[in-house]
C-alpha cells in the first residue's frame, strides 16, 4: 500500500496534478501547489458538490464568508481558548510531535482500540503515556506535553500589536453561524434549512503529512443544515446516509468506504454525536468527512456574546428555539486524494490484445465522467503531415467550448493513447488520413478502448451522449 502511495505521487508530480510548493526555493513543509490536472479535478469536485447540494435543493443557500474576521468570532466560538494540540519536543534533536498522535502510533496493549483511540485512563495523564515513549527520529527524551494553538495568526493594518491581532479562519463554519440570521432573512427560509459554504482554512498543525491527506492550508465543503432539536437524531442519519452515497456515486470503490460512529471521548465538546466517512488510503483507514451534530452550541455562543438573538419561532406552538445543527463537513483536498487512489489501476503487460509482444506496465486512471480533468483528446495521426494537423486543430477549436480538451501530436499514436489513459481522458479523438477524404474521426473509449468512427458534425453530440450530459 505504500508503494500505491508513492506511485500516485509519482503520477500526480509527473502529469502536473500536484506538486511541492515553491519548489524552486527548496519547498516549503507540506505546501502542495495544483497543476493544470490537478486543479481541474479540484473544480469538478466542488463543482459536482455545489451542483447537488446548492443549485439542485430549494432548502440550501450558498455563502462565501471572509477568511479574516473579527476575534470575537473565535472567543465565542471557543478556538481561542480551546482549539489546541497536545505537543511535544525531543530533547536531543528538537524536532516537534503531537503527543496524542505518538501515543497511538505506539500503542502496545490492548488498553488502544483498533481506531488507535486513547482510553479513558489514558487520557486522564497523556504525559504519563508520553513518557513511556522515545523521540521516532532520534530515539532523545521528549519534554512534557504543553498546549499548542493552532490558530495561524496576522495583524490588520500598518501596526503590529494586540489591537490589530487577527486569525486566518481553522474552519468555515463560523462564518455560516455569523451570517445565519442575514441568509435567514435575506433568503426568506424557514427550518428546516442549510448554509453551505466551500472555502479555504488554516490550521497551523503540528505533524501535518501523508502527502495532501493533512497539510496546515486546506480547502473546505461543508453545509451548516439548521433544524429543529427534536429532529437531530432524524436528520443526523439523512446526512450519513447522503453523504456516504455522494462519494459512492463519484466512483469510490465499497470496498474502502465505510462509516465510523465516534466514541464518547472521541466527541468534540459541542457534538452530540458524530460520524466519519472513512476511506482505505493507502497508509490505512482515515477520515475523509466528518458528519456531527453540533446541537445549538454555536448559535447559543454567538448569541451571548453579540447580544443577538438567533432563536426561531416554531409556527406549530408558537414557542421560540435555538435550532439545532447537523454538519457535514468534508475537505476537497483529501476527496481529490481518495478520488484518485479509488481511479488508479495498473495493467500488467498493458491493455492492447492486438499484438502477442508483452508491453510494460500501463496505468489508468479511471475517474469518473464528472471528475476527469480531460474530457476529450484530439490526436492526429503524425504531426508531421501538415493538412493532418490543420484539421485536427479544427476539430479541437470545434470541440473546446463544450468540453475541457487537450490537444496532442507528440509520439506515436499508442504512446499517445496511453498518456491519455494515465490523466483520466474520457474520448481520445484520432484524426487520419481518411478524415481528409470524408470529414469522419476514430473516437475511442477510455474503459473499453472500443473505437467507433463518425462523422465530426456529429462529434459534439456523441461526447456529450458519452458523458451523459
Amino acid at each position: 500500500m505504500a508503494d500505491l502511495m508513492s506511485k500516485i505521487i509519482s503520477l500526480c508530480k509527473r502529469r502536473g496534478f500536484i506538486f511541492p510548493g515553491s519548489e524552486i526555493y527548496g519547498g516549503l513543509a507540506n505546501a502542495w501547489d495544483y497543476g493544470p490536472l490537478g486543479v481541474e479535478l479540484k473544480n469538478n469536485i466542488k463543482k459536482i458538490w455545489w451542483r447537488d447540494y446548492v443549485q439542485s435543493r430549494e432548502d440550501i443557500k450558498g455563502l462565501d464568508a471572509a477568511i479574516l474576521m473579527n476575534p470575537k468570532v473565535w472567543k465565542a466560538s471557543g478556538h481561542l481558548k480551546g482549539f489546541t494540540d497536545p505537543l511535544v519536543e525531543c530533547k536531543n534533536c528538537h524536532k516537534r510531535f503531537r503527543a496524542d498522535h505518538l501515543v497511538e502510533k505506539y500503542k502496545k496493549s490492548a488498553r488502544f482500540d483498533e481506531h488507535g483511540v486513547i482510553t479513558p485512563e489514558e487520557l486522564k495523564d497523556i504525559g504519563e503515556a508520553v513518557k513511556k515513549i522515545k523521540c521516532p527520529e532520534c530515539g532523545g527524551e521528549l519534554t512534557e506535553p504543553r498546549q499548542f494553538n493552532l490558530m495561524f495568526k496576522t495583524f490588520m493594518g500598518p501596526v503590529e500589536d494586540e489591537g490589530s491581532l487577527v486569525y486566518l479562519r481553522p474552519e468555515t463554519a463560523q462564518g455560516i453561524f455569523v451570517d445565519f440570521e442575514t441568509v435567514k432573512e435575506s433568503s426568506r427560509l424557514k427550518i428546516p434549512f442549510g448554509i453551505a459554504q466551500i472555502g479555504k482554512s488554516f490550521r497551523n498543525e503540528i505533524t501535518p503529512g501523508n502527502f495532501t491527506f493533512r497539510t496546515r492550508e486546506f480547502e473546505q465543503m461543508e453545509i451548516e443544515y439548521f433544524i429543529k432539536p427534536e429532529t437531530a437524531k432524524k436528520w443526523h442519519e439523512y446526512w450519513l446516509k447522503e453523504r456516504f452515497n455522494w462519494y459512492l456515486k463519484y466512483g469510490i470503490k465499497k470496498d474502502n468506504l465505510r462509516l465510523r460512529a465516534h466514541k464518547k471521548e472521541e466527541l468534540a465538546h459541542y457534538a452530540a454525536a458524530c460520524s466519519d466517512v472513512e476511506y482505505n488510503f493507502p497508509f490505512g483507514w482515515s477520515e475523509l468527512e466528518g458528519i456531527a451534530n453540533r446541537q445549538d452550541y454555536d448559535l447559543k455562543q454567538h448569541m451571548r456574546e453579540s447580544s443577538k438573538d438567533f432563536q426561531c419561532v416554531d409556527e406549530e406552538t408558537g414557542k421560540k428555539f435555538i435550532p439545532y445543527v447537523i454538519e457535514p463537513s468534508g475537505g476537497v483536498d483529501r476527496a481529490a486524494l481518495a478520488f484518485l487512489c479509488s481511479a488508479y489501476e495498473e495493467v500488467k503487460g498493458g491493455r492492447t490484445t492486438t499484438t502477442e509482444a508483452v508491453k510494460e506496465t500501463e496505468v489508468v486512471l479511471r475517474l469518473s465522467k464528472e471528475l476527469a480533468p480531460i474530457k476529450a483528446a484530439v490526436l492526429p495521426l503524425v504531426k508531421n503531415k501538415l493538412e493532418l494537423v490543420k484539421k485536427a486543430k479544427e476539430v479541437f477549436e470545434l470541440l473546446k467550448p463544450h468540453f475541457m480538451c487537450q490537444y496532442d501530436e507528440v509520439g506515436s499514436i499508442g504512446r499517445r493513447y496511453r498518456r491519455q489513459d494515465e490523466i483520466g481522458t474520457i474520448a481520445a479523438i484520432t484524426v487520419d488520413f481518411d478524415t481528409l477524404k470524408d470529414d469522419t474521426v476514430t473516437i475511442r473509449d477510455r474503459d473499453t478502448m472500443k473505437q467507433e468512427r463518425v462523422k465530426i458534425k456529429d462529434l459534439i453530440k456523441i461526447v456529450k451522449e458519452k458523458l451523459n450530459v
